[in-house]
């Protein structure tokens, strides 16, 4: 990013800070967290403690970050390097982004910029403008990666309230800022597991390694046996899942019964692979995973899109492209590369074909931080 794109967008997001610092989320146990900020066009600041929200509201407005971070993890020592911090826990923290989740629509709103010379095209093989392979590919989130996304943490939620007894009062959502969601689970019990373990809670949320043992069916198992063994509609947890996965109803489970031939078992392994995606929540295992991850703060800016991490109350109703867009609609000159066109605060912008455009600072703000827009007029 050059220089003048990233001073148009420290001053965008200082504004933002200092007319909101009020409204950013103090995590619990602040103390003995660490905090960490990036600003545009700079490196990470990590291994930061603050004191209180005074601390916090000095780091906000004084550097104006691209991004700020707080960790999952709590220490005695938050400000020292990490194997001096002395570990103590962790926050049970889930991420759901639409660019996981293999959508369809994602061939329509995605692009691709040169690196060497900018441009910026719908074609993925190769910069028009100058024939460069490297490219970057930068996504405009639709509708329908929102959608899909909201499903993943639905089914998230059900397994966190049903199968692990976390009170749906412990669980709070949050859009992440760009295209996806995080959510928080507080539960103490949980707060003590290391990696192997919340990688264990990986597997059962994703429904990983799914075999036909634990559902009903054996090698060799006569045929006549599976009425009383294979899992039924009304059951609780994975089995229930399993069954209307694959049955789908009760006749649709007489039905599999019936037409099952002397390789059931191997085709009922092959329906537990197929089902996995549909009834397990696609969470990103990784971040679920780090005990010592750094998570964007709630009410923070987003420097992927200019957007805020913002919770969210009902759902169903939850519109990101109108609830997290918290920039300045002041007027801003840019010269836009988008050669797709998107939607905020109920408002259509786009396509644009390297013209000069005035639009609001949280349109002009999203473009530039997707590399898709320039002050400069380069």
């Amino acid at each position: 990013m050059n220089e003048d794109d990233a001073a148009l967008l420290e001053g965008l997001f200082k504004r933002y800070y200092f007319e909101n610092v009020g409204r950013i989320h103090v995590p619990h146990k602040m103390g003995r967290r660490e905090f960490g900020y990036q600003r545009f066009n700079g490196g990470m600041n990590r291994h930061l403690a603050m004191r209180d929200d005074g601390a916090l509201r000095v780091m906000l407005v004084s550097n104006s970050p691209s991004d700020v971070y707080c960790s999952n993890a709590y220490y005695s020592f938050p400000d020292l390097p990490m194997n001096e911090k002395d570990w103590k826990g962790a926050d049970l923290i889930f991420d759901i982004d639409a660019k996981d989740l293999n959508l369809e629509c994602r061939a329509g709103h995605t692009v691709y910029r040169c690196s060497d010379c900018m441009a910026v095209s719908r074609d993925a093989s190769a910069c028009r403008a100058c024939g460069s392979a490297r490219l970057d590919s930068k996504s405009v989130a639709c509708r329908d990666c929102i959608d899909a996304s909201k499903k993943e943490v639905r089914k998230l939620e059900d397994i966190l309230v049903r199968d692990f007894g976390i009170p749906e009062g412990s669980i709070r959502v949050y859009f992440s800022g760009n295209e996806g969601f995080h959510v928080h689970a507080y539960a103490p019990h949980f707060e003590q597991l290391n990696s192997r373990e919340r990688g264990e809670l990986v597997d059962y949320i994703r429904f990983n390694g799914a075999v036909p043992e634990r559902f009903g069916m054996t090698r060799r198992q006569p045929k006549r046996d599976l009425q009383k063994t294979l899992p039924e509609l009304g059951d609780a947890g994975w089995a229930g899942r399993v069954a209307k996965g694959i049955f789908v109803n009760k006749t649709g489970r007489k039905r599999f019964i019936s037409q099952i031939d002397g390789d059931a078992y191997d085709s009922y392994q092959r329906s537990l692979r197929e089902i996995a995606g549909t009834i397990g929540a696609r969470i990103d295992p990784q971040v679920t995973t780090d005990v010592h991850r750094i998570f964007r703060m709630p009410d923070s800016l987003n420097g992927k899109s200019g957007m805020a991490k913002v919770p969210c109350g009902d759902l169903d109703s939850f519109d990101p492209h109108v609830d997290a867009c918290v920039l300045d609609d002041g007027p801003v000159t840019v010269t836009a590369r988008c050669p797709v066109a998107f939607r905020l605060k109920g408002h259509a912008f786009g396509p644009y074909d390297s013209e000069q455009v005035t639009v609001p600072g949280y349109a002009a703000a999203y473009m530039l931080c997707k590399g898709l827009a320039t002050s400069s007029g380069a």
